[in-house]
């Protein structure tokens, strides 16, 4: 069998570098754009010495501090609790609430004081001005030397008013 030769003319086929830099360039950006970084797991960077037994943190966070006030019924204030103690109703209860709060908060290098959160739980019918003092004796008082206000507490919230039963 012969095989033929067809004359064919031998024309040179050349790659255009604009589409191809322009595809490398959108995958790049694809990759790029789609990248997540993880960190290594486990890599803490911690250095512990050697032999030496940990110790506790002799600051301990606080519980929150919980202020009940009870009303009577024609809603002047019947007691005020804190934490489950009782101090009193009388015009110096507030006065023995700033003083025990004072005493809880203590050091104010504490370094959880701006952490420390009171909660005041009135009843419904209670009038607004209880209220209202249990706020200022919680946060804290004005120093009568140099007339600067001190801070106790920063967070004070309030729970859902009990609603008289009926």
């Amino acid at each position: 069998m012969r095989i033929r030769k067809s004359r064919i003319t031998a024309t040179k086929i050349e790659a255009q570098m604009a589409p191809m830099i322009d595809v490398v360039f959108q995958l790049l950006i694809f990759f790029m754009l789609t990248l997540k970084i993880i960190p290594i797991e486990g890599d803490f960077n911690i250095n512990m010495p050697i032999g030496q037994q940990a110790t506790e943190s002799p600051d301990v966070p606080m519980p929150p501090i919980k202020v009940r006030m009870i009303a009577n019924e024609d809603g002047t204030l019947a007691e005020i609790q804190m934490n489950q103690r009782e101090l009193g109703n009388d015009h110096l209860a507030f006065d023995r609430l700033n003083a025990e709060i004072g005493s809880l908060v203590g050091n104010r290098d504490n370094p959880f004081v701006k952490e420390i959160e009171v909660e005041i739980d009135a009843d419904y019918n209670l009038h607004y001005r209880y209220s209202i003092a249990a706020v200022s004796a919680c946060t804290g008082y004005v120093s009568p030397q140099t007339g600067q206000v001190i801070r106790y507490v920063e967070k004070v919230k309030f729970a859902p008013p009990r609603r008289p039963e009926e």
